[in-house]
């Protein structure tokens, strides 16, 4: 039987999803907002660092490739979200240093 999908998993998947501008993984960044898992199906409610940024569709697919990969997985939905804003202060304390936010 395979294991149930949880926020956790979830989370660690995005890990791997690195934004293509500032080189560092969106859950780091601060661009997860919230991951709600039911019976299989992912609703990932994010943002972007900017909005109209042109790479929304790229980040949107890797989102789904990286948590589709997880076993137990039937279904992802991506809720792209400006409200509330991203800031830098979102972001971990080690990607605001890689960034030199200090």
């Amino acid at each position: 039987m395979a294991e149930a999908v949880t926020e956790e998993v979830v989370r660690e998947a995005l890990r791997q999803v690195v934004d293509p501008e500032l080189g560092l993984n969106i859950v780091d960044l601060g661009l997860v907002y919230g991951i709600d898992v039911q019976d299989g199906k992912v609703h990932i409610r994010m943002t972007l660092t900017a909005i109209g940024c042109p790479l929304s569709f790229m980040v949107n697919e890797m989102v789904n490739q990286a948590v589709r990969q997880i076993p137990g997985v039937e279904s992802v939905e991506v809720e792209l979200v400006w409200d509330p804003p991203w800031t830098p202060d979102k972001m971990s304390e080690e990607a605001r240093a890689l960034l030199g936010f200090w």
